[in-house]
C-alpha cells in the first residue's frame, strides 16, 4: 500500500485510512505520559573513552595486576569491569551513566565492595585513581 491510501467503504466494512506509523507508539513516546522519555539504545563508550580504558588496562596487565575484563552495555549505563582472575568478581567497575552527567558526573570507579572511589565528568581524571602506584623516591 502507499503511504496514505483509502479503501472503498462497503456496507459491511467502514472506510479504512492507513498512515505510515499510525497506531504504533514510537520508541521513547511510550513513557511520555509518565513524564519520562527514555531511549532504548544501549549506552556505550566512544572510541576516545575505550582508548583511555584499554591504555590503563594494558599497563596493568603488563604489570601483572589485572588479567581479564568485561564490557556490558545496557540502556541505563555502560560498564567496564576489571578482574584479577576471570572466575572471580570484578576488582573494579568503571561505569558511564549519562543520567548522572549533569549532577555528579557520568563516570564512576567502583571497588569490589561497592565503594565509589571516584566520580566525575572527565573519564581521564576519574580513572587516575586506579593508575596511582607507589613510586620509589631516591634518598639523597
Amino acid at each position: 500500500m502507499a503511504e496514505s491510501e483509502t479503501t472503498e467503504p462497503s456496507p459491511s466494512r467502514p472506510a479504512l485510512v492507513v498512515v505510515a506509523g499510525a497506531g504504533r507508539a514510537q520508541r521513547g513516546e511510550q513513557n511520555r505520559g509518565r513524564g519520562e522519555a527514555r531511549s532504548y539504545a544501549p549506552v556505550s563508550f566512544d572510541r576516545r573513552e575505550l582508548n583511555m580504558l584499554f591504555n590503563l588496562y594494558g599497563a596493568k596487565v603488563a604489570a601483572g595486576e589485572w588479567r581479564d575484563y568485561a564490557l556490558d552495555f545496557t540502556p541505563a549505563k555502560a560498564v567496564f569491569s576489571i578482574f584479577r582472575r576471570s572466575s572471580e568478581a570484578p576488582l573494579y567497575r568503571i561505569e558511564k551513566n549519562p543520567e548522572l552527567a549533569r549532577r555528579q558526573g557520568a563516570y564512576a570507579v567502583i571497588a569490589a565492595t561497592g565503594l565509589v572511589m571516584r566520580r566525575g565528568h572527565d573519564l581521564a581524571r576519574v580513572i587516575r585513581v586506579l593508575d596511582r602506584g607507589l613510586k620509589l623516591v631516591g634518598a639523597e
